[in-house]
C-alpha cells in the first residue's frame, strides 16, 4: 500500500466517529486503530463573593486617564473561566444566548460555553442569582479566572 493511500486512511480515521478501520489487500494488511482521548473532567466554575478593589487612579499630571475596570457590589457573586479558551455566550452562532442581563440563573445552569482546543465546554452556574452584568465579550478568548459574570 502507498504512503499516500495510507495517510489518507489515517486522516479520514482522525477525522471521523471511525475507532477502527482495518484494510486486507493483495500487498498486505492494514489495521488503524483510534485511541479515544482522555475524558475531560469538568471543572467547576469558581466565583468570589468578595468586593473587588476600587481600581487605582493614575498621578495627577500623567494625563492618561485609566481603564475603569468592573467593580462587583459587596453582594455579588462572579462567576470565572475555567479553563483558557474562547467565550461564547450561545450554543451555535444563530442560537439565543444562554443568558442576559436580569435573567434568574439556577445553580447547574448552564451559562455559557468555552472552547478550548476545539472542544466546546459548557460553563455551569454552581450558585443561585439573578445576571447583573456579563464581563466577556461573545468570541473573545479569555484566561483562566478571568472574570465571565456577576450575579447578584
Amino acid at each position: 500500500m502507498d504512503l499516500r493511500k495510507l495517510k489518507t486512511l489515517v486522516d479520514l480515521v482522525s477525522e471521523s466517529n471511525i475507532s477502527e478501520l482495518e484494510i486486507t489487500e493483495a500487498e498486505g494488511k492494514v489495521r488503524i486503530v483510534k485511541t479515544p482521548p482522555a475524558p475531560l473532567q469538568p471543572a467547576p466554575v469558581q466565583y468570589v463573593t468578595a468586593p473587588m478593589p476600587a481600581p487605582q487612579t493614575a498621578p495627577s499630571g500623567s494625563g492618561a486617564e485609566p481603564a475603569a475596570a468592573p467593580v462587583a457590589a459587596p453582594s455579588a457573586k462572579v462567576i470565572k473561566s475555567p479553563m483558557v479558551g474562547t467565550f461564547y455566550r450561545a450554543s451555535s452562532p444563530g442560537a439565543q444566548p444562554f443568558v442576559e442581563v436580569g435573567d434568574s440563573v439556577k445553580q447547574g445552569q448552564p451559562v455559557c460555553i468555552v472552547e478550548a482546543m476545539k472542544i466546546l465546554n459548557e460553563i455551569e452556574s454552581d450558585i443561585d442569582g439573578v445576571v447583573k452584568e456579563i464581563l466577556a465579550e461573545n468570541g473573545q478568548p479569555v484566561e483562566y479566572g478571568q472574570p465571565l459574570f456577576v450575579l447578584e
